[in-house]
């Protein structure tokens, strides 16, 4: 396969490495200055009496004088306060500076690690962080998952005009002191009392300062799942990272399998064990994922990413091997695709658990609104491109499958025919909306982000492309399929299945059955539950 390339930008590298070494002992500043490649410093390690070591990326070495208890008092005299983490900062800088203390509580060890920010790392993965679609980031320590979430936050607050929230718990992200890195845009910072408060500021986060997105480091307790989960069942962007190098490392982590799904022991009955072609008892997906997309940090340079996190998890847990989409930039600085994610076939995953909200009714005086009427714009073409703005990219394309809609989605707003917007973010007028409005390109506004808005939005978007012909509702399509049923009874006298729906669409099919005569049940558990129509004529009514 051909790699498929695109222009990334210049790098730029800010590293204060000059603060850094002004708080270091004076013959450890003057051995690291005398480095040849000193700006290459990765981290440097005080012991009291061993010696001062310095690493690099390639190497590690060495000062042959020991350190001594001034040389760690001459540092902590010179930084922030340690924290109950034991972790502490220079002010408005990214370095930190970890101690190890003796039983007494004295310190006797430092880390001091140098803190880049380092801007262009996520050109790799833009068009992801633009779909507002919750991210998780996993790798192992050091390949730059902190890194790329600062710059995350800067690219969402600047370039996107959204309101982003960074819950800081080691200052790693924005920064020690009061005052914010400027590496981090116009986004906010919260600083953490002590790491077990995590998802106490994260709810706090939501709740008091309305964010549009969130960020958030080390995931790693189940309370910081839960937390997680709330905000994003809120409607509210969450990028964040958790202990773990892979997806099916999470999945197999009791604590935080929750941020992918979960997984629960299923008793299958023995018809549906035998329709599958697997044992009664088997694993399935609990609930939704809270993350929409995991990328899997493989190096600096390379990641393995998966786009939609539900249908991964429902293959891996049917024994199948997932097959991520793999982006790596080349030295010349650019991406390269070199690996597509294949697409699973619906029937893989037949049996996939929705969202509750699904089937949230509208209520009235809630309907999206069209905010371009289709006669102040050219006309809409048969295939559209799509572009959603602040909107659950899992849902949209949920909605898109139930719809059979003729729709792609556009991975900007000058190459959509219609864009999809939150109610809260429009009242803003972003830039993308003003860009939209300016090219006439027909905007719905949907109030919140849950799946029955969405639904509607796409509903009066293909009115308008329809020229104004209405649409074929799911009622009207659950019915004509009993009716296509029916005649394929009559006419074979053969048993006949209808697609999974929901109690009320179930009830409406049995209701024009008996019309026939014919008798017909309900197979399954929810949410695959289904009718049957079986070929027997009966006075009977049907069996729920």
């Amino acid at each position: 396969m051909m790699p498929t390339k695109t222009n990334s930008p210049q790098r730029e590298l800010i590293d204060d490495l000059s603060v850094m070494l002004e708080v270091l002992p004076p013959t450890v500043r003057k051995w690291l200055e005398s480095q040849p490649d000193e700006e290459h410093i990765l981290e440097i390690v005080l012991d009291l009496g061993r010696l001062p070591e310095a690493r690099f990326a390639e190497r590690t070495i060495r000062l042959d004088t020991p350190v001594e208890e001034l040389d760690i008092q001459f540092v902590s005299e010179r930084i922030g306060e340690f924290g109950k983490d034991n972790r502490a900062g220079i002010p408005r800088t990214l370095h930190r500076i970890s101690a190890i203390r003796n039983r007494q509580g004295k310190v006797i060890g430092l880390t001091c690690r140098v803190g880049r920010a380092l801007f262009g790392t996520i050109e790799i993965i833009h068009d992801i962080v633009s779909s507002g679609r919750s991210i998780l980031l996993l790798g192992r320590p050091g390949v730059g998952k902190t890194t790329k979430l600062r710059e995350v936050a800067r690219v969402l607050a600047d370039e996107f005009d959204k309101r982003v929230i960074i819950v800081d718990t080691s200052n790693e992200i924005a920064g020690d002191g009061d005052i914010p890195h400027p590496a981090i845009g116009h986004a906010r910072r919260m600083h953490v009392p002590e790491p077990s408060l995590q998802h106490a500021v994260m709810i706090e986060a939501v709740e008091n300062h309305m964010p549009e997105a969130i960020i958030i480091d080390e995931i790693g307790t189940e309370l910081e799942a839960y937390a997680a989960r709330t905000i994003a069942e809120r409607g509210v962007q969450l990028i964040g990272t958790a202990h773990g190098t892979s997806l099916e490392n999470l999945l197999m982590n009791p604590t935080l399998s929750d941020l992918v799904g979960g997984i629960q022991t299923v008793t299958l009955s023995d018809e549906e064990a035998r329709r599958r072609g697997t044992q009664k008892t088997v694993l399935e997906r609990k609930a939704p994922p809270t993350f929409d997309v995991v990328i899997e940090i493989v190096d600096f340079e390379r990641l393995a990413i998966h786009h939609d996190v539900a249908l991964t998890v429902d293959r891996m847990l049917r024994g199948m091997t997932p097959r991520p989409e793999i982006r790596a930039r080349s030295e010349s600085g650019e991406i390269e695709i070199l690996q597509k994610s294949d697409a699973p076939s619906k029937k893989d995953f037949a049996s996939e658990p929705e969202h509750a909200e699904m089937m949230e009714p509208v209520s009235a005086g809630s309907e999206p609104m069209m905010v371009i009427p289709p006669d102040q714009k050219r006309p809409m073409p048969s295939t559209w491109r799509l572009f959603p703005y602040g909107v659950s990219r899992a849902r949209l394309e949920k909605a898109l499958r139930d719809l059979r809609l003729p729709v792609y989605i556009a991975r900007d707003v000058h190459d959509a025919d219609a864009m999809v917007v939150i109610k809260a973010t429009f009242q803003r007028r972003p830039p993308k909306v003003r860009e939209a409005m300016t090219k006439n390109i027909p905007i719905v506004v949907v109030r919140s982000n849950t799946y029955a808005q969405i639904l509607s939005a796409l509903k009066e978007l293909q009115i308008s492309a329809n020229g104004g012909a209405p649409l074929e509702s799911l009622e009207e399509r659950a019915l004509r399929e009993a009716e296509e049923g029916i005649e394929y009874v009559l006419n074979n006298a053969q048993p006949y299945e209808l697609s999974s729906q929901n109690s009320y669409m179930r009830r409406l099919q049995h209701q024009v059955i008996e019309k026939y005569r014919l008798l017909s049940e309900s197979i399954g558990d929810e949410p695959n539950r289904r009718v049957r129509i079986l070929p027997i004529y009966t006075d009977e009514p049907h069996r729920e």
